[in-house]
């Protein structure tokens, strides 16, 4: 089920902002009473000061109304503030489990296309921007609207010529506030994309200067984050040289100073001229200073909240995308060969990436899938395990289309080893453990023998708990060997593999190879190969070229047919003579 709405994201935490809210107001207006209850002391006491009896009556009910009224103040206050932080974690627990939830709906097609850093923002960094809207800006919004309400109302009943100065300030900021904020919607476009940039500047030299240091290129890898900076560094004093005169003006306009010389002239004109009395002008100056603070608070958050739409809209648009779909009615498949029937597929619906692809792979059999960069071999591959789903025609695995199969299913049926490999920060154990999470650790052992990996292991202190990252590390060779254990210990009929050697150093190359034949034994596998001489064995080799299969058929077919995979291998051979293995060159 995908979720459309917004709004459904505070859904867990719905009655909690109603708290937020009625607390908030409550809070607010409770805040501005003392300052009334001083003005209404001081037209009790100063006329005593001629002599005029003081109804202390009065006078101690306004007192007891002040303190009750700052007891709530506070009480609401602190209530507010404790609900607001403990529905933003209530919120953000919810949020993530709602996008763990999502992303296990998704197609893997998903995630190859992006990288974890962008699955992390969602989870981390966009999740918690969201907690200034829930834990902060609810009471920020409230106070900046309540406090100056309840105080004009307050002063347009007593005297509202000061309830009118009061408002120069407010007016003032109305004015100049949109000047200096003409064009931020395309200014803060400018400053992500700044920020990007340098950011992603900085993690390349970061990252890269061990190597361009060790070849003389650091002036090179260094002009990229310097002019990153200095176009940052030009764009941020732009912007604050633009908008420098008319913040500067705001701050002067919201400045109590301000709002007391405006206040206090206004009152000295009303009694000079005969309107009020010294004592009516006071509700306006200790009400009226007190009216700009609240708006200054708000602006302060302003990036804040900014950040927080952003974030917000990322995660609409995140929740906004299918999942892959389930069949209404699964189906169970017997057998393991797998047949593409006339597919075709393209990734923006429009471009095709493979046309009409016909192929079959019978059980037990290998089949290699050869061609340059961008002839479809790896989408084809990736067909099988649904990382996308065809456009057109079917691929099935034991006469099932895939898309009949339920994911569970699938992927009891399908394993998968790829280039780029995926280990966790857990121990090895569960590392290999992952693909059958009741494995026991005999069997755990076992499939780390066939991969090559368990002696390896066993030279770590903690051997299979010990933990990557903190106990353990491992090159490149070592991990993808962790993930055929994986791959193992699935025991899936069907396999895809992304020649796992294309990138291994030489000493692991050899267990790799190893390790991938124990584990294409009796399975039907489907191999995108990349070097020709691991694949001289392969019972079909499909060449692709422009999405299409161009030829098919063993290696010495292909050969003896002097066509496109001929070409290849010769030229393969001509580039990597020296480092054939025996035999494979001829």
């Amino acid at each position: 089920m995908t979720d459309d709405s917004t709004t459904d994201f505070f859904a867990p935490v719905r009655g909690s902002l109603a708290g937020i809210i009625a607390l908030s107001v409550v809070g607010a207006a409770s805040s501005v009473v003392p300052f009334i209850a001083i003005v209404e002391l001081a037209r009790i006491l100063l006329p005593a000061a001629s002599g005029e009896p003081i109804d202390e009556a009065r006078a101690w009910t306004v007192v007891i109304v002040a303190v009750a009224a700052l007891v709530v103040a506070v009480s609401c206050a602190f209530l507010s503030g404790l609900i607001s932080h403990l529905a933003d974690a209530e919120l953000q627990v919810s949020l993530r489990r709602r996008i763990i939830r999502h992303l296990q709906q998704l197609p893997l097609g998903w995630f190859g296309r992006r990288s974890s850093g962008s699955v992390r923002k969602l989870v981390e960094s966009d999740v918690t921007a969201l907690h200034q809207l829930v834990a902060h800006s609810i009471q920020d919004v409230l106070t900046a609207v309540t406090v100056p309400v309840v105080s004009l109302v307050y002063l347009f009943a007593t005297q509202w010529q000061m309830a009118v100065a009061a408002l120069v300030p407010l007016l003032g900021v109305a004015v100049c506030y949109p000047l200096m904020m003409r064009g931020a919607g395309e200014k803060y476009q400018q400053y992500d994309e700044a920020t990007q940039s340098l950011s992603g500047a900085t993690v390349e030299f970061v990252q890269g200067i061990a190597v361009v240091k060790r070849f003389g290129q650091l002036g090179r890898s260094h002009r990229r984050y310097r002019d990153a900076t200095k176009r940052y560094v030009h764009f941020v004093d732009e912007w604050t040289r633009e908008t420098a005169i008319a913040f500067t003006v705001v701050e002067l306009i919201c400045s109590p100073v301000t709002a007391l010389l405006i206040l206090l002239s206004a009152g000295a004109w009303l009694v000079s001229a005969g309107l009020a009395t010294p004592i009516d002008i006071l509700p306006g100056v200790v009400l009226g200073l007190g009216l700009t603070a609240p708006f200054i608070k708000l602006g302060a958050s302003g990036q804040f909240l900014r950040n927080a739409a952003k974030a917000r809209r990322a995660l609409s648009a995140f929740f906004a995308l299918p999942p892959v779909s389930q069949p209404v009615e699964p189906q169970t498949t017997e057998g393991a060969d797998v047949a593409f029937d006339d597919v075709s597929f393209s990734y923006d619906g429009e471009h095709r990436v493979l046309h009409d692809v016909a192929a079959a792979c019978a059980p037990g059999t290998v089949t290699a899938l050869v061609g340059t960069s961008g002839s479809g071999k790896s989408t084809f591959a990736k067909l099988v395990p649904r990382y996308y789903d065809v456009d057109a025609g079917r691929v099935a695995i034991g006469g099932v289309d895939v898309r009949d199969l339920r994911s569970r299913e699938l992927y009891r049926d399908v394993g998968f080893v790829f280039q780029d490999v995926q280990v966790l920060r857990a121990s090895l154990r569960e590392n290999i453990r992952l693909s059958r999470p009741d494995a026991t650790d005999a069997e755990v052992e076992q499939a780390a023998r066939a991969a090559q990996i368990h002696d390896r292991i066993l030279r770590f202190e903690r051997g299979y708990d010990a933990v990557l990252g903190d106990d353990a590390n491992l090159s490149g060779g070592e991990a993808q060997r962790v993930t055929i254990a994986r791959a193992l210990l699935a025991d899936a009929p069907v396999l895809v593999l992304d020649e796992a050697t294309a990138f291994a150093d030489p000493d692991s190359e050899a267990a790799i190879q190893k390790a991938l034949s124990t584990l294409a034994a009796d399975r039907t596998v489907l191999v995108i190969a990349h070097r020709l001489h691991t694949i001289t064995g392969a019972d079909q080799i499909l060449v692709l070229d422009a999405g299409r299969i161009v030829e098919r058929g063993t290696h010495a077919e292909l050969v003896a047919a002097n066509g496109r995979f001929a070409r290849m291998w010769a030229e393969y051979q001509s580039n990597h003579a020296r480092t054939l293995p025996e035999g494979a060159a001829r």
